[in-house]
């Protein structure tokens, strides 16, 4: 098989295509929906980098996988081709994070104030891969407001995974031993 290059050129003037070939923007909703996706990811494999915890490092790889799936879903226009690619999110893929999410909170004392983004590397990691997850979010909203369709459940998946995040970052901190989180304080507070 022979080796194909990496670039092609036929995105240098700021068109790409979708999955069945319509070319778009690349500033299009629906490419900056699967591109937060894609860099929701990238941002999990920087998080995988600094902790070692198995059972977390398993779950954030099968996140991984299942936005890939997602991010195809996204990359294809199901108004423009008989192509489609399912985003292989299920009700017990949800439940599955729900799952995750009570045991990471488990770990942490009851939350009593917002807390700033904060502690270690792979805490404030976690944090942004929280606001990263809000943003995708965000940007698919944005694909549905404009007319076209995306399965309910990649919406919940999504908005799960800012609480997964918001929920591991705080395990992190508390695990550590030496972290302590640091507790937002109300202008009032902060500045008499």
């Amino acid at each position: 098989m022979k080796k194909s290059k990496l670039y092609t050129k036929t995105g240098d003037k700021g068109k790409t295509s979708l999955v069945g070939g319509q070319r778009v923007s690349k500033c299009c909703s629906r490419l900056e929906s699967y591109g937060t996706i894609d860099e929701l990811n990238a941002h999990i494999g920087v998080l995988m980098s600094q902790i070692s915890d198995a059972q977390d490092l398993d779950t954030l790889k099968g996140i991984q996988i299942m936005l890939f799936n997602v991010g195809a879903y996204l990359a294809t226009d199901p108004t423009d081709t008989s192509f489609r690619l399912p985003s292989y999110v299920t009700p017990e893929v949800i439940k599955q994070i729900e799952k995750e999410i009570d045991r990471l909170d488990s770990h942490c004392p009851p939350l009593e104030r917002f807390i700033l983004p904060s502690g270690g590397l792979a805490t404030s990691q976690a944090h942004v891969c929280r606001t990263v997850s809000r943003r995708a979010e965000r940007r698919i909203l944005t694909v549905v407001e404009e007319g076209s369709e995306v399965e309910d459940a990649v919406l919940k998946y999504v908005n799960r995974l800012s609480d997964y995040f918001f929920a591991l970052s705080r395990k992190l901190i508390h695990a550590d031993g030496n972290g302590v989180e640091i507790y937002w304080e109300s202008p009032s507070k902060t500045y008499d």
